[in-house]
């Protein structure tokens, strides 16, 4: 078994690798090539710790097939990924990455999707203040001509050392911190939501026409970042998948509009025409095959 820490994991890929593996992995799903079950969840709070998201797929004619456990224990967030050989059942890679993984490749697909919206943002908007939200402007900053940034989190003490964190990734970039969710969405047309929110952050008159959302806090019954109205209004649903995100996306919270819900792969592989003027919203909440695909980029990165 080989085995890839954290520092080694890092070095092998690359922002622009994992963008280019996301788009891979969403593509392949929609094309029918992967098999990949719905998500897994244990809820661990009687013992102290939060939950363990459980996730695999694998890719018909592959050699090996992806199993990734992340989540958040008593005393931190951890998670790993291993990829399983389909001939023997041995791992054959184990990828100790304490989540960075499944973090990078989260941003790396919202990031990917403002690409293929055909997005020329200079302006990104936040809400969250942890890893995901430092991320989230990293990776973005791959694909758009960004200038600003404004960073909202219910801690302001955090909101500040994030805001300061993205300001020494993004050397040029002026990084702010926002007063509330509105102050961000009233300073920028492309929002990234990352909190584990169980209530509407952002509501629909909060949100200006043209403004592009990128949800990826909730991917649990019960999470919730945005007001259902916007769902309703989005000139353009685009969801990771259907199927997961009516369990445990912002779309379990606005069933009605399921029916327009278009998958992130088949808008990549045949874009869908909307009202660009209209608000578009991409709710994520993460694909085992977005896992196969980032752990198999750095396997042989």
């Amino acid at each position: 078994m080989r085995v890839i820490g954290p520092d080694e994991i890092r070095r092998r890929i690359s922002a622009r690798a994992a963008i280019a593996a996301m788009r891979d992995a969403v593509l392949a799903q929609a094309r029918g090539e992967c098999d990949t079950p719905m998500p897994m969840h244990v809820d661990l709070s009687a013992g102290g710790g939060g939950e363990v998201h459980i996730k695999s797929s694998y890719r018909r004619g592959g050699r090996h097939f992806a199993l990734k456990v992340a989540g958040t224990y008593v005393r931190r967030p951890y998670g790993s990924i291993v990829l399983i050989s389909v001939e023997t059942g041995e791992t054959a890679v184990y990828f100790d990455d304490g989540g960075y993984l499944t973090d990078l490749r989260t941003a790396a697909v919202a990031a990917m999707v403002a690409r293929e919206l055909g997005r020329r943002d200079t302006a990104l908007g936040i809400l969250g203040s942890g890893v995901q939200a430092r991320l989230q402007a990293q990776l973005h900053a791959e694909v758009l001509p960004l200038e600003r940034v404004h960073v909202w989190g219910r801690n302001p003490a955090r909101a500040a050392a994030c805001a300061g964190d993205i300001a020494r990734l993004l050397p040029g970039v002026h990084v702010a911190v926002a007063g509330s969710p509105e102050e961000v969405a009233a300073s920028a047309t492309l929002i990234a939501t990352t909190t584990a929110a169980r209530a509407p952050l952002l509501r629909a008159g909060d949100v200006r026409p043209g403004s592009h959302i990128s949800a990826v806090g909730a991917d649990s019954p019960g999470k919730q970042e945005l007001d259902p109205e916007l769902l309703g209004r989005a000139s353009l649903l685009l969801v990771d998948s259907r199927a997961q995100c009516e369990r445990l996306g912002e779309l379990q919270h606005a069933l009605s509009e399921r029916g327009r819900a278009v998958e992130i792969g088949a808008f990549c592989a045949a874009p869908v025409g909307h009202d660009r003027a209209g608000i578009t919203v991409a709710d994520f909440t993460g694909l085992g095959a977005e896992d196969l695909f980032i752990a198999e980029a750095c396997a042989v990165g």
